[in-house]
């Protein structure tokens, strides 16, 4: 130990006696410190992936409801409403559940009545369509998926062409969807894209579905069927975007009145 004290002390001298020494020693140790602050860097900010993620989705959310109260795709600044208030909300959520290999695929979300989510609120997310909320509790809400034959049908059109028809899924593929009653006037290609319509009070006009894979014709009718290839992967969803349109309880109310003057 005598040995070994005497050494360091040498060693310490010439260090500090050697300006060449010395650079050695400086340059060795910031090598070393480096590496272990590099890791350590590593370790942290795999920790803070998941508030990462979750600052993104919010961003996400708050330039989704910009660009979806847009009057003018040029002038993202305006406001799609009358004396300047915003007509949709965006919701920021997370899948805790996801359900897609059966006939009537429901998902769940970690977001309910207390964050303002309500029944038959459009759920999107960065690539496209997901479902519409189905019920809420407090904390929780359940999401009718896309992939659900009984249920889900809504307005859908060729974006190129602006022919509408009616979405659905027929159970065989959870990658594809079905347009139904395109008329036969349309100009269909594969490879276009079809978006939402905007003929419901659930989904803004023009968001992303999928893309035109397969073309059927009937001889007994006037209309196509599209198969349509989802942008989306149904079987992997991580964070999400409900939409809460402001003008839904005004419209149900002016078609609940209309449909009882009607009877």
């Amino acid at each position: 130990m005598l040995f070994l004290l005497l050494i360091g002390i040498a060693i310490s001298l010439t260090i500090q006696s050697h300006s060449y020494h010395k650079s050695k020693i400086i340059s060795s140790a910031n090598f070393l410190s480096g590496g272990v602050y590099e890791k350590m860097n590593n370790v942290e900010e795999y920790f803070n992936l998941k508030i990462q993620n979750e600052e993104l989705a919010k961003e996400n959310a708050r330039l989704k409801s910009l660009l979806f109260n847009q009057k003018d795709s040029t002038k993202i600044q305006e406001i799609d409403s009358i004396f300047g208030i915003k007509k949709f909300d965006i919701i920021e959520s997370k899948v805790i559940k996801n359900s897609y290999s059966v006939y009537e695929n429901y998902l769940t979300l970690n977001s309910g009545a207390k964050d303002g989510v309500k029944r038959d609120m459009g759920v999107i997310n960065s690539l496209g369509i997901v479902g519409v909320i189905e019920n809420t509790s407090k904390n929780y809400s359940t999401v009718l998926s896309i992939l659900n034959t009984n249920k889900l049908k809504f307005n859908a059109k060729i974006k190129k062409s602006g022919h509408f028809g009616s979405l659905s899924w027929d159970g065989k593929n959870t990658g594809y969807v079905q347009l139904i009653d395109v008329p036969r006037l349309a100009q269909v290609r594969k490879g276009d894209t079809v978006v939402t319509g905007g003929q419901s009070e659930i989904f803004p006009e023009n968001i992303n579905i999928g893309a035109i894979e397969k073309v059927y014709i009937s001889d007994e009718t006037n209309f196509y069927t599209l198969d349509i290839r989802l942008f989306n992967d149904m079987t992997s969803l991580g964070y999400v975007y409900i939409i809460r349109n402001k003008d839904t309880p005004e419209i149900k109310k002016l078609e609940k009145t209309t449909t009882e003057g009607n009877e």
